[in-house]
């Protein structure tokens, strides 16, 4: 029995160890069809006090793959549910980098 107390209480901290550092160290890259590829950095929005939540499910499926169009570029959808110009930037050249 107490086995499975300290089994139980390790995985709960791995778990929560992981929640807790789930912010990418590394920033992904996107295609960007030409523009440059599009860089996200989850540690610039943790740094402008977002969490994953606040994204994820609510405006993204949790995985890298996001399909951005031209079209969207002018909706509220995806990225730019947020960058918009109003909330927060919406200039091309902050996220399309040619490398």
């Amino acid at each position: 029995m107490k086995l499975s107390n300290v089994s139980l209480t390790l995985l709960g901290l791995a778990l929560w160890a992981a929640a807790a550092g789930a912010t990418s160290d590394k920033a992904l890259l996107y295609g960007g069809a030409g523009q440059g590829k599009v860089i996200f950095d989850g540690r610039l929005h943790a740094s402008k006090g977002l969490v994953c939540n606040d994204c994820h499910s609510a405006i993204f499926a949790t995985k890298k793959e996001a399909l951005m169009t031209m079209d969207n570029h002018s909706q509220p959808v995806g990225c730019f549910t947020c960058h918009d110009g109003v909330k927060v930037f919406n200039d091309c050249e902050q996220c399309h980098r040619k490398f």
